[in-house]
């Protein structure tokens, strides 16, 4: 794979099997999260003959805070977890739109990391949503052991220094999209954490249940490796192959050559 969007809505996209599809043709890889376990079962089906396409299983913090999904959604995503490989978006919301529900957000995603990490799978991936929540998410992960079994994504990372440091320490990763370097944290962020860590996204679409271009997504990747190599004064061509052999990987991709 040459790109690997790894956190974005591909189901949430009205043309998001036809962008699949083409995409294929340009070596270009997804992680589809969704943000409904029900969601989930239906991008499983859609985008079951997409190679390049993998979905996970997802309950977004947005969706219980403003009470779109409840205890039978969670129950839902804890089953479905436990015998999920790719997992995502799940997490925790202390901002504006998730806030005012955090502690029923914590108490759903600790359900399922426990349900996750006591029914260990090889190569198992979460991406995870953590806005001023991060201390929390990284409390979970650690306390059920799913963070030395798993790999644990932490998408559009905004946390604390200290935060980062520990997350970086229990074996996380980050997936980096352009809102992300926009900022001067988040551009401080990717220039100090080893390379290794570093993964793109582009957290599309911007409207959910719209059409989108494959032109949009492969622009926004490559905007973010453009600026990921300048900032950490590398070549770009060879952070390019490493992000993408190292996606690829963790998604059990059938091609990792860049």
């Amino acid at each position: 794979m040459k790109l690997v969007d790894m956190h974005c809505h591909l189901d949430r996209m009205t043309n998001g099997l036809a962008i699949a599809q083409a995409a294929a043709g340009r070596d270009m890889g997804f992680f589809c999260t969704t943000v409904t376990p029900q969601d989930a079962a239906a991008a499983q089906e859609r985008f079951a003959a997409c190679s390049n396409v993998r979905v996970g299983v997802g309950l977004h913090p947005w969706w219980l805070a403003d009470g779109t999904c409840g205890a039978r959604d969670v129950a839902d995503l804890e089953r479905r977890a436990a015998t999920a490989r790719f997992i995502g978006e799940v997490g925790l919301d202390g901002g504006k739109r998730g806030g005012n529900a955090l502690e029923l957000q914590l108490a759903a995603f600790r359900r399922m990391v426990r349900a996750a990490a006591e029914h260990p799978i090889p190569g198992r991936v979460l991406s995870i949503h953590a806005i001023r929540a991060v201390t929390p998410v990284l409390d979970t992960l650690e306390q059920t052991g799913l963070a030395a079994e798993a790999t644990c994504i932490l998408h559009w990372f905004s946390g604390s220094t200290d935060e980062l440091w520990r997350a970086v320490h229990l074996g996380c990763r980050f997936s980096v999209n352009e809102h992300m370097l926009a900022t001067k944290r988040g551009r401080e962020y990717v220039r100090i954490v080893p390379a290794e860590v570093l993964l793109l996204e582009t957290d599309a679409p911007p409207e959910l249940n719209a059409p989108y271009e494959l032109d949009a997504i492969e622009q926004s990747l490559n905007i973010v490796l453009d600026e990921l190599a300048s900032i950490r004064r590398c070549d770009r061509t060879v952070l390019a192959r490493s992000i993408a052999s190292r996606s690829a990987a963790l998604l059990d991709l059938p091609c990792a050559d860049a």
